[in-house]
């Protein structure tokens, strides 16, 4: 995965919202899963196909945090859900 790789959802999880947090049921693989932060955020982009670039884009405009803190915690992010095949 690279900057201009598009993602985007390979299937529907059930969401429920819990105090700010995304808890999630995979209701193919009976994991469960809370996101939070800006993982919610991420999460949220993720209903359309995106480019990584976009998503690292909209979150510096957004939070006061360093390109390369950004870059790494969305790398990491998104290979988790690519790790479980949610995208």
């Amino acid at each position: 995965m690279d900057k201009n790789s598009k993602v985007t959802f390979k299937r529907n999880i059930d969401v429920t919202v819990l105090n700010g947090e995304k808890a999630m049921l995979d209701f193919n693989t009976g994991k469960y899963y809370i996101i939070k932060g800006v993982g919610n955020d991420i999460w949220d982009m993720l209903t359309t196909e995106i480019t990584v670039n976009e998503i690292i884009e909209r979150l510096l405009n957004e939070y006061d945090v360093s390109r390369e803190e950004c870059e790494r915690s969305v790398f990491e992010f998104l290979e988790k859900l690519k790790k479980a095949d949610i995208i």
